[in-house]
């Protein structure tokens, strides 16, 4: 993979997890949870395992990742 990943953290109002997680970029990788920051540290542990079974993780110790925050909420007019 010589692209960077990049990971949608995506909010869900109907939804009781609130935040999931998707990547092209990665198979296998939907993640959940209600709190962004406890989401971004999932992905961040469930990444090099998701790469290793596609023999896709490299001999780096750290390896980068993007994240693209995606929220959509509607405006009150009154």
């Amino acid at each position: 993979m010589n692209t960077i990943p990049v990971i949608r953290l995506i909010w869900n109002d109907d939804d009781q997890a609130g935040w999931t997680a998707e990547s092209d970029d990665i198979p296998g990788l939907v993640l959940e949870s209600g709190s962004l920051d406890a989401l971004i540290e999932k992905v961040r542990f469930a990444v090099p395992d998701l790469l290793k079974e596609t023999q896709e993780m490299s001999s780096l110790s750290a390896y980068p990742l993007k994240f693209v925050m995606e929220r959509v909420a509607g405006a009150y007019v009154g």
